[in-house]
């Protein structure tokens, strides 16, 4: 499972890269098209967080080789559902301007902090 953690943070990382320097470069124009949506805001956010959590991901590979806890692998799977939901939620809004999108990025955002209280909760139980 840690190899799994620790290659699902590889790729999310390299995508990462990947959207922030497609929005620097290849949406600027496209940014500035809707000023009043904050389409910039929206990608900068996703970006922001998706790496973040991305990295969280190495994290909960480490938890896993010191505690092998099942918490830890919930932790994991929480931060990735959140990445897919929060992120994916945003890009989502960028490009369709679909607005009622950001209803569901909360749901996303409460995997975030699902995630980080399993992967603490892991450790402490380890002591």
């Amino acid at each position: 499972m840690e190899r799994t953690f620790a290659m699902l943070g590889s790729l999310l990382m390299l995508l990462g890269v990947a959207a922030g320097a497609f929005g620097a470069h290849a949406l600027r124009d496209y940014f500035d098209q809707y000023p009043d949506l904050n389409v910039a805001g929206w990608w900068d956010t996703a970006v922001q967080y998706h790496m973040i959590h991305a990295l969280g991901l190495f994290a909960v590979a480490w938890a896993r080789t010191q505690t092998n806890s099942s918490l830890a692998t919930s932790a994991g799977w929480l931060l990735t559902a959140g990445l897919l939901i929060f992120c994916g939620s945003l890009y989502t809004m960028v490009f369709t301007r679909q607005t009622w999108l950001g209803a569901i990025t909360p749901i996303g955002g409460v995997a975030f902090i699902a995630g980080w209280v399993c992967l603490f909760l892991s450790l402490w139980q380890s002591r």
